[in-house]
């Protein structure tokens, strides 16, 4: 079951997975700032398994992170789960995660999606892609997302506040790929092509492009799939206004980020938190992720949503996504020079 967690006041050694029939026991404390049906569907599947109770807290990453590091030594948080990279990266530079060891895991999921020591493990997987007005863009005018920066763009592209860990990792990986410059010159002519300052979260520049507001946005997939698979008339009309374009297959692939978590540096319980990281690597509990909220696995051969599987395959960047988070300071500094507000 999943209660309700009150208010409450490490090593360098990985801890290792323990796999024995008598471990993992207890509660489990998970600080979350994923806020899925989904992710509630997974908890009581895994205490009905295990017989651990979950006691959950949910929040903002920035105030979860705040309140972990608040509590210190004596935080009763097992885990931390967060929706970026560079969220994870940025609770590992605070000192809340210790290193985890287990086969399962590293088995499971693929090196560039979790972080080369074990601090942080990626769950899912979205794709950034490029939605556009069919009606006034040709998909074979598309290309890449350093194209959108070309002048036959002026005007015409919607995307999100530079503010936003989404376009911050996108960034940082541009800066990883081609290095501090192209990403400038990126960054300056997406701002020269904005057909409205950033505004909103990437539902609303769908919307935009729905409506004419601009030509194409840059946004994660399954806000896409979220407008199609909706109960209200106006959300469908608005997916079927627009299509989907995975951006750069013909060399990097198209970025994507993660939802992610990592084990808590004074975690009370670390045995049935590493257990709950492998129960969330199972195909059982990849596919309840991939079939309730849109989102790609991280495990190889586990089903997706049918409105997700109607995209298509796509070449997916394969970079560490843990660089999103080591380059994130120098894209945000980036951002600011061009003026992307």
């Amino acid at each position: 079951m999943v209660v309700a967690l009150g208010i409450a006041a490490c090593s360098s050694e990985p801890i290792a997975s323990t796999s024995t029939p008598a471990a993992p026991s207890g509660s489990l404390n998970i600080y979350s700032a994923r806020h899925y049906d989904t992710d509630d569907a997974l908890y009581d599947k895994f205490t009905e398994q295990t017989g651990i109770d979950i006691n959950l807290i949910e929040g903002k990453a920035d105030e979860l992170i705040q309140r972990m590091k608040s509590e210190g030594a004596n935080s009763p948080a097992d885990l931390l789960i967060v929706v970026d990279a560079g969220t994870l990266w940025r609770a590992d530079t605070e000192g809340l995660f210790q290193p985890v060891t287990s086969e399962t895991l590293e088995a499971a999921i693929p090196n560039y999606l979790r972080h080369p020591e074990g601090h942080w493990f990626g769950l899912t997987q979205r794709a950034r892609v490029i939605v556009y007005n069919p009606e006034t863009v040709d998909p074979s005018e598309l290309s890449t997302y350093e194209a959108l920066a070309e002048p036959e763009w002026e005007d015409r592209v919607c995307i999100r506040s530079s503010s936003n860990i989404y376009n911050q990792s996108l960034l940082a990986s541009t800066i990883a790929h081609s290095g501090r410059e192209a990403a400038e010159s990126w960054a300056e002519g997406i701002v020269n092509n904005f057909a409205r300052e950033p505004e909103g979260g990437d539902t609303d520049q769908i919307r935009g492009v729905a409506v004419g507001v601009c030509d194409v946005a840059i946004a994660n997939h399954y806000y896409w799939a979220r407008l199609a698979k909706s109960d209200d008339p106006a959300d469908r009309e608005v997916a079927e206004s627009t299509a989907i374009f995975f951006p750069n297959q013909g060399d990097r692939g198209t970025h994507v980020n993660i939802s992610g978590a990592g084990v808590a540096a004074n975690a009370p319980n670390p045995e049935a938190a590493i257990a709950f990281l492998e129960y969330l690597s199972t195909p059982a509990a990849q596919a309840t992720f991939a079939l309730g909220n849109n989102e790609f696995p991280v495990v190889e051969g586990v089903e997706v949503d049918p409105i997700v599987a109607e995209l298509g395959e796509f070449k997916t960047d394969s970079i560490g996504v843990a660089l999103y988070g080591e380059n994130n300071p120098e894209a945000i500094a980036v951002f600011d020079e061009v003026g992307w507000k």
